[in-house]
């Protein structure tokens, strides 16, 4: 008997990222995850779990082991949200990566920096806003997202950053960011930012403010990119909770036996 194909075992998954995922209730436990992560005496991976992410891991092992193989896992979203208030868990603060990457980036000031991931102009532009804004007596170094691993190895064992960037996009920046962790013999923490770097570097706009309160940013982003985010978002949502209801029922079913 051969394991049961991944379709099957979503479940499992989700319940596994979902009880890995550090939930922070208050500011000030964000800043003692913060100050932790400034302090990271070996190789870390920190990745961010969002709707998309569990809905990729449904048919996805080698996304879901990489993922898994996360040391610091953060909720991302209102989606995530909605998911543990029905599994009876408190969803904690939301950490998504565009608004806590720049607050990281920001305690590793003075220290190496590194951006991998998207292309010019906006990884430039990325850069620039890194040394203006956020870490202006760090260096930055980049490379764009498109190259092979051993590229990247080579680049950081050179350079030896404290804090790297990862903005390639789910699921190659875990993979990538996973192997990085494994191969490089240095102090760090490596970041699964998704478009970070193209936020930082203007391609992609931030939602008004009181869209992101309102848990709806991923609408504006959908305006912004239909054809691209159509399938993540008008097709994948529904999905999402559709498979979060069906968890929570499956959940009360064997709570009454």
């Amino acid at each position: 008997c051969g394991k049961a194909p991944a379709a099957v075992r979503w479940p499992q998954r989700w319940l596994q990222l979902a009880g890995q995922i550090e939930r922070v209730d208050s500011v000030a436990g964000q800043q003692r995850l913060l100050t932790r992560l400034s302090q990271a005496e070996r190789p870390l991976m920190l990745a961010f779990v969002n709707a998309h992410a569990l809905n990729s891991v449904v048919s996805s092992s080698v996304f879901f082991q990489a993922l898994s193989a996360a040391d610091v896992l953060l909720r991302d979203g209102s989606g995530m949200a909605t998911l543990f208030k029905w599994l009876a868990q408190a969803p904690g603060l939301n950490l998504n990566g565009t608004d806590f990457i720049p607050l990281l980036i920001e305690r590793f000031n003075g220290r190496p920096v590194a951006l991998l991931g998207t292309r010019d102009p906006y990884l430039r532009q990325g850069v620039d806003t890194v040394v203006k804004q956020l870490a202006p007596d760090s260096l930055v170094i980049s490379a764009d997202g498109f190259r092979p691993l051993s590229d990247y190895v080579t680049l950081l064992q050179a350079q030896r950053p404290a804090l790297v960037v990862l903005g390639m996009g789910m699921p190659r920046q875990e993979l990538v960011a996973a192997a990085l962790r494994d191969q490089l013999d240095f102090a760090c923490v490596i970041v699964c930012g998704g478009a970070i770097i193209d936020f930082l570097g203007g391609k992609t706009p931030r939602a008004p403010a009181w869209l992101r309160r309102l848990g709806l940013e991923w609408l504006y982003r959908l305006a912004q990119e239909p054809r691209r985010l159509f399938g993540r978002y008008v097709l994948g949502n529904p999905l999402f909770l559709a498979r979060a209801l069906r968890l929570r029922a499956d959940r009360a079913r064997k709570q009454l036996r």
